[in-house]
């Protein structure tokens, strides 16, 4: 399953490698691409973890950068 996001004020290149990074890293993700020039989020990862995913991908954007917001694109 692919689900993609818009970082909303997302303003800091290393920032959004950190993301990536970290994302990368969870349990169930396949892969997670930044894209800090579009601020899209694209994770890619296994269905039945999905949810859980998300809601760790956004406590780990939260923690990164509390002033963007994870919305659905």
């Amino acid at each position: 399953m692919k689900k993609k996001f818009i970082l909303k004020g997302l303003d800091c290149a290393d920032c959004a490698a950190k993301m990536e990074r970290a994302i990368n890293k969870l349990d169930g993700v396949k892969e997670a691409t930044v894209n800090f020039m579009t601020q899209k989020l694209v994770i890619e990862g296994e269905d039945e973890k999905m949810s859980t995913i998300v809601q760790e991908a956004e406590k780990i954007v939260r923690n990164i950068e509390p002033d963007t917001v994870m919305k659905k694109a």
